[in-house]
């Protein structure tokens, strides 16, 4: 395989990504493509595409190509339960100071954990601490992804 892929873009699609969003590497371009629930839709119902704007049509024109993708051209990035984004949080209070970690920790517990970890982050001013470490993390998952599909990322 000769294409080389972007890192950045692959952590940039992975962060990104929402239960309405799909994102897919190009084999053939290493292009990142992020479609929509609504681009698969169309594809998949092939009517009323005619009616879209022009730039909708290109991207149910993609979404179109990966769902026929009889030549594995585009593969799924690592998804929402790959990725674990709780797991992250909880070893990023791991690595805290033990005055911060037990209160990090408690915060992370139970319904409302994401919002309480957030306003604690910024309460204790380690949100840019935070979000360094959550980027390096969906790197090495995205370093990991990619060798395990041997593509070539730069």
């Amino acid at each position: 395989m000769s294409v080389v892929a972007s890192l950045d873009e692959i952590v940039e699609a992975m962060e990104l990504q929402s239960d309405d969003d799909s994102p897919y590497l190009s084999l053939k371009t290493g292009e990142v493509v992020v479609l929509s629930a609504e681009d698969i839709r169309h594809a998949e119902n092939e009517e009323g595409i005619a009616t879209l704007p022009d730039w909708q049509k290109d991207s149910v024109e993609i979404a179109q190509e990966v769902i026929k993708d009889e030549e594995e051209n585009y593969i799924p990035l690592p998804s929402e339960f790959v990725i674990h984004e709780y797991s992250i949080m909880e070893a990023f209070c791991y690595n805290q100071e033990v005055n911060i970690r037990n209160q990090l920790l408690n915060s992370i517990q139970g319904r409302g954990a994401f919002r309480r970890f957030k306003d604690d982050i910024i309460r204790f001013g380690i949100a840019d601490k935070w979000y360094k470490y959550k980027e390096e993390a969906l790197k090495d998952i995205a370093i990991q992804w990619c060798k395990s599909h041997n593509i070539k990322y730069n």
